[in-house]
């Protein structure tokens, strides 16, 4: 046998700052930073009795190589043949290897790094365990309540008085005439009333100023009635069935004519007049209830009964604008005029 050297002394194992962090809070990083002691050397001097036998050659030099480090091998002396350190035994590298070896893969996944010493606890919890911006609050979320259903005009008006039924015309949107119009005309003249004068929807004259028969057609109406003694001031209301312009003055509809007669039936219950004068024939077929043509409606006199049993008399004559574009009907319209001032 040749003298064995003693085993090269193995580099302490390089561990990364986690990884000391990780060994500090199992209490074993003394254990695992600690350097196992050295195997002891061997050594035999080389004398003539432990020579090699004879006709054979002494062997080659070997140098042994680090444990740990992977560096390279170092070369023996020639006056002694090193031999190679003992293999690591399980007992000679701490236990926690295993461990320290999952923790180096895991670790950084599952904490940060702790801070230096003596911050560690001036740093929120919240704060390092925190892996992306807060929360945004959610934004709130208003639920609008749906509106009541609109109250039918029939009911709005049942109450209202004279003054009150204007502000309900002004704001209704009962129909589509509503979206057209300029001004919602509610009727003008005296109050009380000894006639009332009913026409059919206002014209574009009308919508501008917000009066009922003006221009051409109101300034016939005016000479009308002057010739039987009526005036728009003293004795006569004007109003139509119709509060709002039909675009391109068209006929009113059947549903508009419906959804604004009980504007007009609420002012007849408040003026009470004691005649009514009918001009037209879509206000003649409201006011009566009937789909009867004009000629045949004309030249007699009707009664209309309010919700209180009253019974006014009512006369059917033409518009005063188709009596511009007819003025040959003029005879008969002086006709209806002195019907309605007789029955006075």
């Amino acid at each position: 046998m040749t003298p064995v050297d003693a085993a090269a002394r193995p580099a302490p194992p390089r561990i990364n700052p986690l990884q000391r962090i990780w060994l500090r809070e199992l209490g074993m990083e003394r254990l695992w930073l600690r350097t196992p002691p050295a195997a002891p050397a061997i050594k035999t001097p080389v004398g003539p009795s432990a020579a090699a036998p004879s006709g054979a050659s002494a062997p080659a030099p070997v140098a042994a190589p680090s444990a740990l480090s992977g560096g390279a091998p170092a070369a023996a002396p020639q006056s002694a043949i090193v031999a190679p350190a003992p293999a690591e035994t399980p007992s000679a590298v701490p236990t926690t290897a295993q461990p320290a070896q999952a923790a180096q893969v895991s670790a950084p996944a599952a904490t940060p790094a702790e801070p230096p010493s003596g911050r560690a606890s001036a740093i929120p919890a919240s704060i390092l365990n925190r892996t992306g911006p807060p929360p945004r609050p959610a934004p709130k979320v208003e639920v609008q309540e749906e509106a009541p259903p609109p109250i039918p005009v029939a009911e709005a008006v049942k109450d209202a008085n004279l003054e009150q039924l204007a502000a309900q015309v002004v704001a209704c949107s009962a129909c589509g005439l509503c979206q057209g119009r300029r001004h919602a005309v509610v009727g003008q003249g005296a109050q009380p009333t000894r006639w009332l004068v009913v026409g059919e929807a206002p014209g574009e004259q009308e919508d501008r100023q917000g009066q009922p028969f003006v221009g051409r057609s109101g300034q016939l109406l005016d000479a009308m009635l002057a010739a039987v003694g009526m005036s728009r001031e003293r004795d006569v209301f004007i109003t139509n069935v119709i509060k709002c312009r039909p675009p391109g003055n068209r006929n009113p509809k059947p549903e508009e004519i419906a959804a604004c007669s009980p504007y007009l039936m609420r002012q007849i219950a408040l003026l009470n007049p004691e005649r009514i004068l009918v001009l037209g024939r879509f206000a003649a077929q409201t006011l009566l209830g009937t789909d009867a043509t004009i000629g045949s409606l004309r030249g007699r006199v009707h009664h209309l009964k309010t919700d209180e049993g009253a019974q006014i008399p009512v006369v059917v004559s033409y518009h005063p604008a188709y009596l511009l574009r007819s003025p040959s009907e003029k005879a008969r319209a002086w006709q209806d005029l002195k019907l309605a001032a007789r029955e006075l």
